[in-house]
């Protein structure tokens, strides 16, 4: 069972903030609100220290979010508000994150990749390369040293271990007077290796103004959707004995389309982009015409089919625009009903469905009425 400690004992004095910095809203939200939404889908219990003149406020963000996390009051220090953050975790948990709520730009794959190190060696770090030339300097600030940067590393949280060696390596400082500046410190001093994660560069602790403008820049990149495009094409014989459907209406004509299914080029054509938007294959990938469950199908119970799809993989059609190209019969009196068909099927406004058809003033197979093709453009959002 896991556990994660999120710290939010901090002040907003360096902010320049008249409330504890964890409280101020990045992008909607607070940061003590956003550490914990991510925590929460991951672990089975959630510790929250807070200052004790702040748990009010904070346990009303929280419940206000649909956070349901008990908290507790932190120390006089960062060490023993972990502390008292491990005495609050449930005895059957066995592995412990340990995070500071400013750093609200944490992700799950940051969180995950500790947790795994310390599923394989009992401890889990995270920590980015550092990229600035580091010194170390005297109490006069003169540069006595050049550390080699490639085995430096900047730590960051999560800090993930198993519940018993972090508990011994706090009881042991407290035994030697020992304050780290953070727990990864505590479990050396014991001799015990700590394994380093991957971490990231937008893992950052917000400290300054300016580090809230940088949260701010990252939250509303994510919050823009990700838009798409597709573009489809098909073609199929025209042949006596077969109806002519095109967008789920059937054109009265003396000759119909070829095909597996009812042959409706134009939704083929959509579909197509449709799928090719969100690098999904074609119609033929998710439909064979090998397969005879397809036989005869129509192609409007199809287009919804590949709209579902969208759906999970959490994408819609925000416009589309279709081109029909045919010599014969003229199509006009029929793309109002075409349009409304697949506005239904997409669930979009009628505004946003556009169905034209042309001629190719009898050249090629469309001007031979040999057959009919069909182009298709498509927006795709993808909400990430």
């Amino acid at each position: 069972m896991w556990g994660a400690i999120i710290l939010g004992g901090g002040s907003g004095q360096r902010m320049g903030a008249k409330c504890n910095k964890v409280l101020l809203p990045i992008a909607g939200k607070s940061m003590i609100v956003r550490s914990v939404e991510t925590f929460v889908p991951l672990v089975e219990q959630v510790v929250v220290v807070s200052r004790e003149e702040d748990m009010p406020a904070m346990a009303s963000e929280l419940a206000q979010n649909g956070l349901d996390v008990p908290m507790v009051s932190g120390g006089a220090t960062r060490q023993e508000s972990v502390w008292r953050g491990l005495q609050a975790l449930s005895g059957q948990c066995d592995g412990v994150l340990v995070h500071d709520g400013a750093r609200c730009l944490v992700t799950a794959d940051v969180i995950q990749r500790c947790m795994a190190s310390v599923e394989e060696c009992g401890t889990g770090v995270a920590a980015v390369p550092v990229t600035d030339t580091i010194k170390t300097v005297s109490d006069a600030n003169i540069a006595l040293d050049t550390p080699n940067r490639a085995s430096l590393r900047a730590v960051q949280t999560p800090q993930g271990f198993k519940v018993d060696l972090l508990r011994r390596a706090h009881e042991q400082a407290q035994r030697d007077g020992f304050l780290g500046t953070d727990d990864a410190s505590l479990v050396e001093r014991l001799g015990v290796p700590v394994q380093l994660t991957e971490g990231s560069r937008r893992n950052i602790k917000l400290t300054t103004p300016e580090d809230l403008l940088m949260a701010e820049a990252f939250f509303a990149e994510q919050a823009l959707p990700a838009l798409r495009v597709g573009q489809g094409y098909d073609v199929h014989r025209l042949v006596e004995g077969r109806p002519l459907i095109l967008c789920g209406v059937t054109v009265p004509h003396t000759l119909g389309l070829l095909g597996h299914s009812d042959a409706d080029v134009a939704l083929h054509a959509l579909m197509d982009a449709m799928l090719g938007a969100m690098a999904l294959g074609d119609i033929g990938k998710h439909f064979p015409d090998t397969d005879e469950a397809y036989r005869g199908i129509s192609s409007m119970l199809l287009l919804r089919h590949v709209v579902a799809l969208l759906k999970a993989h959490h994408a819609r059609v925000t416009n589309c625009d279709v081109t029909i190209v045919a010599q014969k019969p003229k199509l006009l009196p029929y793309i109002p009903q075409m349009r409304q068909n697949v506005a239904d099927a997409l669930e979009l406004p009628l505004a946003r469905v556009n169905i034209k058809a042309t001629t190719t003033e009898k050249l090629g197979f469309e001007g031979e009425e040999k057959g009919i093709s069909a182009q298709a453009v498509c927006m795709v959002q993808e909400n990430t």
